[in-house]
Formats: C-alpha cells, sequence, structure tokens
C-alpha cells in the first residue's frame, strides 16, 4: 500500500459528521441496536484525526471501516447519503488503500488531516456551481415554460413531442452519462440529475400544470442540467455540438439559448 500526502475530499453530512462506509452494515447495526462511531470533521478543521474504531485493511467489515476518500470531485457523492452535504479537504496520513484498478480516485486511510472545508458545489465536479445556479432558477424558469404551454398548448405539445423524440432517438442522455464516466463525473450527473428532476417536478405542480406538461418539462429540466455540467466535455465536434444544443433545448424556445 502506499503512502500519501496529497489533498484529497470526504463529503460528509450537512452537520459535518462522515457517514457510514456501508449503508447496509449500518442498517443492520442501527436494527441491531448497535452504536456507529463517526467523526465531526467540522470539529477538527487543522487537526489530524485517527479513526475510532478501525476495521480491516481495506475491507468493508464495519458499518464505519474507514475514512474514504476522493481524489476527483465528480465522484464524491458516489457512497454518501444524499445531497445537501458539507465537504472538507483532508490529507490523509500513513498507509492507504485503494479500493481496486477500476477506482483509483477513490482511496481510503485510517489516519487524516483536515485541512479546511470546501464549498459544497465541488463535489459536483468542475461545473457543480453552474449547476447548482441552474437549480436555483429553475422555479421560474418552469413558471416560464408552464406558462408558454398555456398560452399555446397544441403547439407546445408538439415542439416537446418532437424534442424528446429526437433526445430519444440520439441516445443524448444515454451518450453524455457515458461521457461523464469516463471523465469522472458519474456520481455528478446522478446527483444533478435528481436534483432537477424533484425541482423541476415541484415547480411545474405547484404552477398548476397537467400531467402530460410536468413530465415534458421534467425531462427538459433534467437534460439541461446533466447539459450544463458536461458542458466543458461536449464541446468539439458536429456531433457534440449538436448533441449539446439538444440537450440545452434547442428547438423548443428562445428561453433555452439564454439559460446556456
Amino acid at each position: 500500500m502506499a503512502r500519501s500526502t496529497r489533498r484529497l475530499y470526504i463529503a460528509t453530512r450537512p452537520d459535518g459528521t462522515v457517514p457510514p462506509t456501508s449503508r447496509a452494515l449500518a442498517e443492520y447495526a442501527r436494527q441491531s441496536g448497535e452504536a456507529i462511531p463517526t467523526v465531526n470533521l467540522a470539529d477538527v478543521v487543522g487537526e489530524t484525526v485517527d479513526h475510532p474504531s478501525p476495521g480491516r485493511k481495506w475491507y468493508t467489515d464495519k458499518p464505519f471501516s474507514y475514512f474514504h476518500m476522493y481524489s476527483q470531485p465528480g465522484e464524491i457523492l458516489e457512497r454518501v447519503e444524499g445531497w445537501p452535504v458539507r465537504l472538507f479537504v483532508v490529507e490523509s496520513l500513513g498507509e492507504t488503500g485503494n479500493w481496486s484498478a477500476h477506482y483509483p480516485y477513490w482511496l481510503m486511510s485510517h489516519q487524516v488531516r483536515v485541512v479546511d472545508e470546501a464549498p459544497a458545489w465541488r463535489a459536483l465536479g468542475h461545473r457543480g456551481l453552474q449547476v447548482l445556479n441552474l437549480i436555483d432558477q429553475l422555479p421560474s424558469l418552469v413558471r416560464q415554460w408552464v406558462d408558454e404551454w398555456a398560452a399555446d398548448p397544441d403547439n407546445s405539445r408538439q415542439r416537446y413531442d418532437a424534442w424528446s423524440e429526437r433526445v430519444t432517438d440520439t441516445h443524448a442522455r444515454q451518450w453524455v452519462h457515458h461521457r461523464a464516466q469516463t471523465c469522472r463525473r458519474k456520481a455528478a450527473f446522478i446527483t444533478a440529475d435528481a436534483l432537477t428532476r424533484t425541482a423541476a417536478v415541484k415547480a411545474a405542480t405547484e404552477a398548476g400544470a397537467a400531467t402530460d406538461t410536468v413530465n415534458a418539462i421534467r425531462l427538459r429540466a433534467r437534460c439541461l442540467a446533466v447539459g450544463e455540467l458536461l458542458h466543458d466535455r461536449i464541446r468539439s465536434g458536429e456531433y457534440e455540438t449538436s448533441i449539446r444544443g439538444l440537450l440545452l433545448g434547442a428547438g423548443l424556445d428562445t428561453a433555452a439559448s439564454a439559460a446556456s
């Protein structure tokens, strides 16, 4: 096993505590009435921390077996309990393990130094801030889309159906998901997609949209978010340009290009 002092990332719960290494083992322990140890990184910034109850190197044999850390921001959310999170920069000290050759960005240690707290958006990768800003804008964007649909429902349905068919025929979302995997943003992709879907459905429902309108707008929002997340990875070539335009809502209305 290698020794490492490079800077890595750990995502925690909103209160700063490190979530369990294994959700399944944690749930079993809770049902058995066992206490699950953790560490609150917010309380130990600048300090070196030993794991309170280390497991066998490097196996998940306890609910909280080791500190698991990430070198790739877009994969930080791979094994957390959900959003929101807090993000901490750490240095692994002593012996450092690796899950496998297929996960070189995921490292494990029984001792870390907590360097600093980082902005949570970085857990979504290089374009995390843009994605979160978009999600914040969704209520007003969705209201605009719902109003446009209500003003001309037949034409809107035709435009959305044609656009949705192109998304399906080109496998746009599957293609950009593959691109997210190759550039180590799969977890960010999944999280951004889920957050956007929830926000879009909530906003469209509150705006009184019919079910078919909600579903169409939900897909539009999800495509827009993942297009934003991978914008820097789908910029070259005619095919990529067409996919990017489709994800950002080309052919729907002028609001899509304004949002990009």
